[in-house]
């Protein structure tokens, strides 16, 4: 696929120096990413797919806290690289997903030498903190029911299809609730006509 057409913002130079100097790497659906811990040694653009982003405890449990989808960047996996830390969070490929790998030697030269970077990566850093908000808004001010609407409307607009492929277990492990909740809700959604309910896919309605 012709990725320049997911980055329209990008420079000449910065294209030229990114066809040189990225890798192209494919994850199949359900592969780790990037693990808590783990030194960062480079940053990933989305060309295809989804990766979802987010935090898990010592028990296993998990915190979601955002998707990625074609077109766009980790603002963690950029702070890291730049600083050469580890990596405070996990990534996990949600689909088949294909990624440009940015080595993080080329991130100063980068982030020094075009605007055009400059911008993309403040505007990732704006844009991952607004959605961080809005989980933030749904824990804080939000029921079950309306944060599950939440989750299904964001999680359709980042995979840009209208049937979800997650079974009732992984919705749950992503918001922190029970299965049985999250089973009970989607059949109400599903009586207000608002979903169709199918095996292991959710068709919003």
């Amino acid at each position: 696929m012709d990725w320049k057409n997911l980055f329209p913002q990008f420079e000449p130079g910065l294209i030229e120096v990114i066809q040189k100097k990225a890798i192209q790497r494919n994850f199949k659906a359900g592969e780790v990413i990037m693990r808590t811990g783990q030194y960062i040694k480079s940053t990933a653009l989305v060309l295809e797919g989804q990766i979802k982003i987010y935090r898990e405890n010592q028990d296993g449990g998990e915190f979601l806290m955002y998707y990625l989808g074609p077109g766009q960047a980790c603002a963690v996996s950029m702070i890291c690289a730049i600083q050469s830390g580890t990596s405070e969070i996990m990534a996990i490929a949600e689909e088949d997903t294909d990624v440009l790998m940015i080595p993080v030697e080329l991130m100063d030269n980068l982030m020094n030498n075009y605007k055009s970077w400059y911008q993309f990566v403040i505007q990732t850093y704006r844009s991952r903190f607004d959605e961080l908000l809005s989980v933030v808004d749904n824990i804080a001010f939000r029921n079950m029911d309306e944060r599950l609407e939440f989750y299904l409307k964001r999680y359709a607009e980042k995979a840009g299809k209208k049937n979800i492929e997650l079974s009732h277990q992984q919705i749950a492990d992503d918001l922190n609730s029970s299965r049985e909740v999250i089973s009970r809700l989607l059949k109400k959604m599903e009586q207000r006509n608002m979903v169709k309910l199918n095996r292991n896919m959710i068709e919003l309605i």
